[in-house]
């Protein structure tokens, strides 16, 4: 086969070649947008120009959480230095609404201030590769991880504490960390209790687990609703959205709701206020 033969061949491998090869991320503009969510897959920050939010001031029962966490976020978009923040406690209380909430607020108040990067659960082992990429930026940005929690034989957890804290280069100084969890110490007690009974030396065992969240300098703890609480959540919103309905009848039906889903929640009083502006035809825009 002589050259003038094999040169259209070659051809054709490169450019079947070109095809199978992933074409590059698209370049990131931490100025392009206010929030953005992490694919660790392709290296990228999508800008999400839209977040699903609700007000600060909806957010009722929580107001001793609500202010250490504005006043935290606040100095930190001022440029001082603040803490990395654990939210958690019971399901549906407001926490992951809180840090959106919180992360508008001051946006609000200094426009373009921060930049809201969530990562996903499951990016955690990507977090070096997203801080090198955040460090180089002048913007300061809140990384948001929602629902973040360890299981058994998941040794993700380590390479997530000496980014934060016990690495070479550790957390830069313009991220700060905010993850919301339903376990204090991010596994399940009966795992803890499985380190301290199988280990040789149980003590450090348990602590190799539970030192990550003391990464995490502001632990801030949310809890079950009352009753009193709970109504006057879905009274804010039934006032926010105009679902005009009588009192007596919003706060029965209210109840009712609640006891058809076997808890009082923030979560739980919002998908009342759907299924009632839906009933009244109200849009909740």
């Amino acid at each position: 086969m002589t050259d003038a033969d094999l040169m259209p061949l070659l051809k054709r491998i490169a450019e079947a070649l070109e095809r199978l090869t992933p074409s590059p991320p698209p370049a990131v503009d931490l100025n392009a947008t206010d929030a953005f969510v992490w694919h660790a897959d392709r290296n990228w920050l999508e800008p999400i120009h839209e977040v699903n939010r609700v007000e600060l001031g909806l957010l009722r029962g929580i107001d001793r959480v609500r202010d250490i966490l504005i006043d935290n976020t606040e100095r930190f978009a001022a440029g001082f230095p603040a803490n990395n923040v654990l939210l958690w406690g019971a399901r549906g209380t407001g926490k992951s609404s809180l840090v959106k909430a919180a992360h508008y607020a001051i946006n609000q108040k200094q426009p373009r201030a921060l930049a809201l990067v969530e990562i996903h659960r499951e990016d955690v082992p990507s977090l070096p590769r997203l801080l090198a990429l955040l460090r180089s930026s002048p913007r300061r940005c809140l990384l948001f991880c929602d629902d973040l929690s360890f299981d058994q034989h998941d040794a993700s957890y380590k390479s997530l504490k000496a980014v934060l804290e016990g690495g070479v280069e550790g957390r830069p100084s313009n991220v700060v960390l905010y993850a919301t969890s339903n376990r204090r110490h991010l596994m399940p007690r009966d795992m803890i209790e499985n380190e301290r009974s199988t280990a040789i030396n149980p003590a450090e065992a348990v602590e190799e687990r539970v030192s990550m969240s003391d990464r995490f300098g502001l632990w801030l703890g949310f809890h079950s609703l009352d009753q009193d609480t709970y109504q006057a959540i879905v009274r804010g919103y039934a006032e926010h959205y105009g679902l005009e309905i009588p009192v007596e009848q919003l706060k029965a039906e209210a109840s009712e709701w609640s006891i058809t889903r076997g808890s009082r929640s923030g979560r739980v009083a919002w998908q009342f206020i759907q299924d009632l502006a839906g009933r009244l035809g109200k849009p909740l825009g």
